[in-house]
């Protein structure tokens, strides 16, 4: 009798461990995809492709610029069709995901370069985003720059 309890506590230990594995593999596997969706926004941007963006942000993102100015998803595509910016390069380093559930938090850095209105410029700094799976599509629904010093 107590070896059958010794057995069921066992058993009970090894399959919430399996369930544990499982579940940081799916969260490797989500980790993935959204780091993979943060280098496919820099490309975009980059590229000032407004429609590739549109379809990673949510509607009623929010973002929050460098410099504190305050953005709904529709100002911050327009801002990255100004046909007097020119990126050049953007790029995220260290970056971090952290999952919810259904909600993704990551932290980076990030370099930027390029030029607006024909001056040349230079950014690091840190962000965060936070994406959310909405049925299946992951979109960001907030993101915030800080500059910082290089």
């Amino acid at each position: 009798m107590v070896f059958m309890r010794i057995l069921i506590v066992a058993l009970c230990l090894l399959s919430c461990g399996m369930v544990r594995a499982q579940d940081s593999s799916d969260e490797r596997t989500v980790r993935d995809k959204i780091l993979a969706l943060e280098n496919a926004w820099n490309q975009a941007e980059e590229h000032k492709d407004s429609k590739a963006l549109d379809s990673l942000l949510a509607p009623t993102m929010v973002y929050v610029d460098y410099d504190g100015s305050l953005m709904s998803k529709a100002e911050f595509l327009a801002s990255v069709k100004r046909v007097a910016l020119h990126p050049e390069q953007i790029v995220n380093d260290q970056m971090t995901a952290q999952v919810y559930g259904d909600v993704v938090v990551v932290n980076g850095l990030y370099r930027e370069k390029g030029s607006l209105e024909g001056k040349p410029y230079v950014r690091r700094g840190r962000f965060t985003d936070t994406w959310v799976n909405f049925d299946g599509a992951w979109l960001c629904v907030a993101s915030q720059s800080t500059l910082i010093e290089r």
